[in-house]
């Protein structure tokens, strides 16, 4: 495998792992993709160094704050999904295309679009219907536990993105898997 395919690959995995982040919260994978661009680990393409200029640092740190925060308040966390479900896509798209940096246009966008936003999707969807059933059976009362959850592993994601892309990808490949495999099999009777 020449190298350009090797850094494609791995800005892809790298970006999967990213928008999977952002669906479980929408600002922690930016932060952490600006933070390691200012440290140096992430080079990003032409027109996305922005990501870790000192402003938008600190603007994101504060928006992560704010997100974290709100979803470990009940009824307000489900609130919140109106907005973060979109925005879980924009963003997965947007770390994609970050990640594939001087990948030709039309094959960055069109990876960062499908398999960025959908894999966002995918997962915001998912921690969507958590929060739900933790609505409907205890209330409420569970769900700043499914949030800290939900953190963690945001974190914990993004943290293997930038490090150790291709286990992110194979994470995130493989809990894709046990879902729709969970999904088709039939319940016992």
């Amino acid at each position: 495998m020449d190298t350009e395919s090797l850094g494609l690959l791995l800005g892809l995995a790298g970006g999967v792992g990213l928008a999977a982040a952002s669906g479980f919260r929408v600002f922690v994978p930016l932060l952490g993709v600006g933070l390691a661009t200012r440290v140096g680990q992430i080079t990003p393409g032409e027109g996305w160094s922005w990501v870790g200029e000192p402003i938008a640092l600190v603007a994101l740190g504060v928006a992560v704050a704010l997100e974290l925060g709100a979803y470990f308040v009940p009824w307000v966390d489900n609130a919140l999904d109106t907005v973060a479900t979109p925005a879980a896509v924009v963003a997965g798209t947007l770390l994609t295309a970050l990640m594939l940096g001087d990948a030709p246009p039309a094959l960055q966008w069109i990876l960062a679009v499908v398999a960025g936003g959908g894999t966002a999707g995918m997962v915001q969807t998912g921690t969507v219907l958590a929060r739900a059933a933790s609505l409907g059976t205890t209330g409420g009362a569970a769900n700043p536990l499914v949030g800290l959850g939900e953190a963690i592993l945001s974190v914990l994601l993004t943290l293997l993105s930038v490090l150790v892309p291709l286990l992110a990808l194979a994470i995130v490949g493989g809990v894709v898997l046990w879902w729709f495999r969970r999904r088709r099999t039939p319940a016992p009777a």
